[in-house]
């Protein structure tokens, strides 16, 4: 029984490492001469890791993903907040066609970013 306890108890400590991780985690350039190195900032970079999008002075939650069949995109419900307000918004997130950027489409704007180089 210990044997199995051990296995379980690994499996349940690798766990959070295998759901964590998203397709679109990365930084990404806001503009073409963004500095990737600032994330967060006007001129600067957007992030997502461990399903937070971290945007210009506002962060949201990534919930609830749906795959949208045949697109290779995610419909998310993201429950953002910033600047002192909270709000919860639907946002599709899908990476381009040579998976260099990434689409957003939301609150009917549609914006592409460019992948940061990895330092």
């Amino acid at each position: 029984m210990r044997f199995v306890f051990r296995n379980v108890t690994t499996a349940f400590a690798l766990l959070p490492m295998t759901l964590a991780a998203s397709p679109y985690d990365g930084v990404y350039k806001q503009t073409a001469n963004a500095e990737c190195a600032l994330v967060g900032v006007d001129g600067g970079a957007l992030k997502i890791e461990d399903d937070i999008f971290y945007g210009v002075e506002v962060q949201c939650r990534m919930t609830n993903p749906t795959d949208i069949d045949d697109m290779g995109a995610t419909l998310y419900d993201m429950q953002c907040s910033g600047e002192g307000t909270s709000w919860s918004e639907r946002a599709m997130l899908m990476p381009d066609a040579d998976d260099s950027g990434l689409y957003m489409i939301w609150s009917g704007y549609a914006f592409r970013y460019d992948r940061c180089d990895s330092p």
